[in-house]
């Protein structure tokens, strides 16, 4: 267990993102071996590894390239790169694309050969400027080397690969309103299985589709390139491999970590050089719309799939965030309300309006407004939002306030009776126009 680089094995090399660097230190190997061993063989070798989506769901990831394989219908498959990076506390594809562009775009198109799909798009969050231009160039240098376009290597095999840039919404994160987004609509969810068919049955133009995101496609390219079996011996029973965990926060060492599946905690935040400025206090250990763990959780906790959730908690998208004892919880939580207050799409009530009720509630509690019974009326609303929505950004909005109050209810309790924080903090933010905006649509309660 502990750092295991796999996928960031050569993220130091210099020069690594040019293709004939990459090509040295064994790049599009897994690329030629998928081809030599047929679209059958490719799907197989994924399931052997045991890989597990690493965009947050943990779904079997070769359960999805066999859906679309094995489609019949005659109509066109399609590759989506959900590159839409949009969960705070996460960054690790930012890195993956910045450093190492021929793994993503070598996994998507060993995906586009395994599904006989000939389109592939990259979905990028749109602030992601500089990791686009980086896919550009690599995209560039793989059509040239003959690794996409017309009969890739001499397979027969056409695959075209394309860069689409979001608009900056985290809602389009989600796959079925990335979807939407790529095709030019609206960029919200659609109804889910089994309300509607699946995205390898109807994705994108009615078709059959592939969505995995960036680290998964990454991942692909080292199975293939060294095999299932070699992947699938680290990591857990049920968590095979590695997971790529983005720490930031009060951590000596903020940055991107590629741990073996099932390492401590207290492990990772060790080799980030530990907590700075005072003790730990809580872990948000995937990203913001996780339950957050108190530093005794924290002592028991494996980063694996069953090790989080048993904490009460989800792996998520490894967005690993560390808070000292100076944090407060409340100020965290208001911090986070605004997020996805701001980030709803609004189209369902549950999530348009109690993510802003969340919100309002939070914000008057820390401006000395707090009423006995508020955190009652928090877990009241979140009850609401959570399960009725259309998409998960509903329950991503009520997941953490639970979980706060659930770990941290006497913080909430101390604001609402004394007006002020329990750990002298004071900086409450003033909030930005459009969610002021946002505010004045709702009724005094």
């Amino acid at each position: 267990m502990g750092i295991r680089n796999l996928l960031f094995a050569h993220r130091d090399v210099e020069g690594i993102d040019h293709i004939e660097v990459y090509e040295a230190h064994g790049g599009y190997t897994g690329l030629k071996r998928a081809i030599e061993i047929g679209p059958e063989a490719t799907v197989n070798e994924i399931k052997v590894s045991g890989l597990r989506g690493r965009g947050g769901a943990g779904f079997p990831t070769w359960i999805k390239w066999s859906g679309v394989l094995s489609d019949k219908s005659g109509k066109p498959h399609y590759v989506l790169c959900n590159a839409d990076e949009g969960e705070p506390g996460t960054f690790k594809d930012r890195e993956l694309m910045l450093k190492l562009p021929h793994l993503v775009v070598e996994g998507i198109a060993i995906a586009g050969f395994a599904t006989k799909s000939q389109k592939g798009y990259i979905y990028i969050r749109g602030e992601y400027v500089e990791p686009a231009w980086q896919i550009r160039k690599a995209i560039d240098q793989a059509y040239a080397k003959g690794y996409l376009g017309k009969n890739i290597l001499g397979s027969g095999h056409d695959f075209d690969l394309y860069i689409h840039m979001g608009a900056g919404s985290y809602e389009c994160g989600e796959e079925s309103a990335l979807m939407s987004s790529l095709m030019g609509e609206r960029g919200q969810p659609r109804l889910k299985f089994p309300h509607a068919p699946l995205p390898t049955v109807e994705g994108v133009w009615q078709a059959p589709t592939l969505i995995n995101n960036v680290e998964s496609y990454c991942a692909a390219s080292w199975i293939l390139q060294h095999s299932g079996a070699e992947y699938a011996s680290y990591g857990t029973e049920k968590s095979k491999g590695t997971k790529i965990m983005s720490v930031s926060g009060h951590i000596a060492r903020p940055a991107n970590y590629e741990v073996e599946m099932g390492t401590p905690l207290m492990e990772l935040i060790e080799a980030a050089g530990g907590v700075v400025n005072g003790r730990l206090k809580a872990v948000i250990p995937g990203g913001s719309s996780v339950q957050i763990m108190t530093a005794a959780q924290c002592e028991k906790v494996t980063l694996d799939y069953e090790g989080c959730m048993a904490a009460g908690t989800l792996l998520g998208s490894g967005g690993c965030m560390v808070f000292n004892d100076t944090t407060d919880i409340v100020l965290l939580m208001r911090r986070t309300a605004e997020f996805y207050m701001h980030e709803s799409c609004g189209k369902c009530t549950p999530c348009r309006e109690g993510t802003r009720w969340i919100f309002k509630t939070l914000d008057r509690i820390v401006s000395g407004g707090g009423r006995p019974g508020d955190v009652e009326l928090l877990l009241d609303i979140c009850k609401q939002i959570d399960g009725r929505s259309y998409c998960g950004l509903g329950d991503a909005a009520a997941w953490p306030i639970v979980g706060a109050i659930k770990a941290f209810r006497e913080e909430f309790d101390y604001w609402i009776e004394h007006k002020r924080s329990p750990v002298g903090a004071h900086c409450v933010p003033k909030l930005p126009e459009f969610s002021q905006q946002l505010l004045s649509l709702l009724p005094a309660r």
